[in-house]
């Protein structure tokens, strides 16, 4: 990995960064924020997670699906993103005034808190002893991202 690039596993891991910094931000403002600044973070956390989860959809996960021996681990974390694109579809029917959203925003936080949880110790350090080649990983997923943020209208982020 050179000073210019991520690995893989680096790039995952400063996305879960980020989500938990949107989710204690949105914690923390709640109670005195207008309906517009709730919706503007909910809005940001909940793309940094659709895009996050596709590129561990797509990308990610197929590529250390073939080198570990742990299916569980790999159907349980799609579920557990299933799970966590339902209450985003939720929220999205939702205005941050309706009792429901910020419910809905803290157990979403907690969903993902787990699976990250679950990533960080346990899918990670299996993909770090696989073989993959987490450095060209890193530089796939980072390409993917960026072209999803910018089909979505935001900035590309740099590696």
């Amino acid at each position: 990995m050179n000073a210019t690039s991520q690995d893989a596993i680096a790039l995952l891991k400063s996305d879960h960064k980020e989500a938990k910094e949107l989710f204690d931000e949105y914690e923390k403002k709640k109670d005195h924020a207008s309906d517009e600044q709730k919706m503007e973070i909910a809005r940001e956390v909940c793309g940094a997670l659709l895009i996050h989860m596709e590129i561990e959809e797509k990308i990610f996960y197929p590529r250390i699906r073939q080198k570990i021996d742990d299916d569980d681990l790999m159907n349980e974390a799609e579920v557990e993103h299933e799970g966590a694109k339902d209450l985003i579809r939720q929220l999205g029917e939702l205005k941050p005034s309706d009792p429901m959203f910020d419910a809905k925003i803290k157990v979403l936080g907690e969903q993902i808190e787990h699976h990250v949880e679950e990533e960080e110790t346990e899918m990670f350090p299996k993909a770090r002893k696989s073989g993959v080649d987490l450095d060209a990983l890193g530089a796939e997923l980072l390409a993917a991202k960026n072209q999803m943020r910018v089909d979505h209208g935001l900035p590309a982020v740099a590696a």
